[in-house]
């Protein structure tokens, strides 16, 4: 809070506006991509979020971090645009993880393979699981943050992991979780 409001005074609202982008640009289009699952959407909602941060920065108070601040903004946004706009079909794309040097093709193609079967499982969760296991793992938000960001209970956040890790199992080992 007092980070921004020091920079803004500083370097000017350009600057920190230009380190937001920096710093958490690829952490709101993933998340705005996760909850379209469209590229498109991702990128103008993306720069929406920016906009919107650049324009109320003066008025962001602290109670959070910049990031789950920026998270939110994400989220909202991206929940109105499913609101209202027409959905297309989605394609599932797996999200790979960084590589060692040198693993064989094969190597590779199983990993993939590997990380595209769980995100694909992932995406058969309810929104309100799959969401939560995004924030946890990817953006490694804590509970407290995940609440304040969702606008629900912690106990909530807890009782909903919970249920998402147990749905996951059950994915993984093949049986039906619905």
């Amino acid at each position: 809070m007092e980070y921004l409001k020091t920079m803004v005074a500083a370097d000017g609202a350009g600057s920190v506006l230009k380190e937001l982008m920096e710093s958490y640009g690829q952490d709101v289009w993933n998340y705005a991509y996760f909850l379209t699952k469209r590229r498109d959407a991702a990128d103008d909602i993306s720069q929406d979020v920016f906009l919107r941060a650049f324009r109320h920065l003066k008025d962001f108070q602290g109670r959070s971090s910049v990031k789950t601040w920026l998270l939110t903004i994400t989220r909202n946004l991206s929940l109105n645009y499913l609101k209202s706009s027409f959905i297309s079909k989605v394609s599932l794309v797996g999200w790979l993880t960084t590589r060692q040097a040198g693993p064989s093709a094969e190597m590779e193609f199983m990993d993939a393979e590997a990380v595209s079967q769980i995100w694909k499982h992932v995406m058969q969760l309810p929104q309100a699981y799959r969401e939560v296991l995004l924030l946890e793992f990817h953006f490694q938000l804590t509970r407290k943050e995940m609440a304040e960001l969702l606008g629900i209970p912690e106990g909530t956040i807890k009782s909903r992991l919970h249920r998402a890790r147990e749905r996951m199992e059950s994915l993984l080992k093949g049986e039906d979780a619905q």
